[in-house]
Order: C-alpha cells, then structure tokens, then sequence
C-alpha cells in the first residue's frame, strides 16, 4: 500500500497527501472529498501498527470504517481535511465536475500543504498542487485509502442525519443509494430538498 509513496520520495517529493471522494453515484445528499496527509517518518515506522489492514474503504465494514476513521482523525501527526460540494452544486455544476470542486476544496483546507497530491481516479483539473492520478488507487495507495475512509464515514454520519430529518426515506440504511426500498419510497413521497434532481431517477418523479 505504499508503492506510490514510495516512487514519489524517491523522486523528491516530500510532502504527500492522498485524495478521495465518497457520494458520487447517490441519488441524494452531498459528495464529500478528503485529503490527508500522513509524515514519511510515521509511514515507514515498523512501531506504527494502528493502520494495518487499512484500505480501500469499500471492501471494509462500516465498524473497521469507524475504527480507522477515529485513529486517522484523532493521531496529531497526521493532517487531513474535507470538501464538499452540495445538492445545488452537483445540479448546477452535474457531478463530475462537482466532484473535482469538493476535492480542491479540501485540498484548499489541508492544514498542513503538500508538494504531490495522490488522486485515485482519473486526472482532476485545476488542484493547486502537482498531482498524480492512480485508478483504483484507494486499493494501492495508503494515502488515498485513509482518504476514501475519512471521506466515506463523513457522509455517511451526514446522511444519518439527513435520515433524522427525512425519515420516509430511509437514508439511514441506503446513504441515498438507488437502493429499490430508496425508489420505492422516492416514488411514494417524491423527492426531499437533498435529492439530486438532475439524476434520472429523480428527474422522472420530479416532473
């Protein structure tokens, strides 16, 4: 999980962080980027066991999410921060472009800056850092895997509260995921003011 780290130190880079991006295919709620940054020096420290096993936040539970979220968010050595672009902003903007705008703002928040930025994905325009694109990287970066955790577990307590206010539809459990409970009720209640209504499935009880 370091193999990228790795070339760029051998390049001269010396300040990395890894960029994610969780909420890009819901029907509802906000896409949420991260962007953390974690010391060479506590990288390559054999005593720095808290984050073995960590990786592409998919392929976790929610509890080892939760688990690795709070070492990576509470350790003072390590900077990371988030992005995030809203409803409106993904209808406006549609979301890929949206997505590339919640990452440069959590580039912009990053407290402690670096001189490469690891994106998983493809290439993201206009970062105000240097940057490297690796597809799939959440599976092959560290960097980019603590990103696509802090970023997943940020939404996903965000929907959580959504579900507080907006019960009838179940974002608790779906995280507002084309889920066929989550069709269901959209066509039961119509959309909420957090619902995407430039995606077609939205679109069509919208109309």
């Amino acid at each position: 999980m370091l193999q990228h780290e790795r070339q760029a130190w051998s390049e001269g880079f010396a300040a990395l962080a890894g960029i994610d991006e969780a909420g890009r295919g819901p029907l509802a709620g906000p896409v949420i980027a991260a962007a953390v940054s974690i010391p060479r020096e506590r990288l390559e420290d054999p005593r720095f066991r808290e984050l073995d096993g960590l990786q592409d936040s998919k392929k976790l539970s929610p509890a080892r999410r939760e688990y690795f979220f709070r070492i990576l968010t509470a350790d003072p050595s390590i900077a990371w921060a988030v992005g995030r672009a809203d409803v409106e902003e993904i209808d406006r903007l549609d979301i890929l472009r949206a997505t590339h705008l919640a990452m440069r703002r959590a580039v912009d928040h990053l407290p402690r800056k670096a001189d490469l930025l690891l994106v998983d994905g493809l290439p993201v325009p206009g970062l105000p850092v240097d940057s490297r694109s690796i597809v799939d990287g959440d599976a092959q970066s560290l960097l980019i895997a603590a990103a696509s955790i802090i970023a997943k577990v940020t939404r996903d307590l965000e929907m959580i509260e959504w579900d507080r206010q907006f019960p009838q539809y179940g974002f608790a459990r779906h995280k507002g995921y084309g889920t066929a409970a989550h069709l269901a009720a959209l066509a039961r209640h119509g959309p909420s003011p957090i619902h995407r209504r430039s995606f077609a499935p939205v679109k069509r009880v919208s109309l």
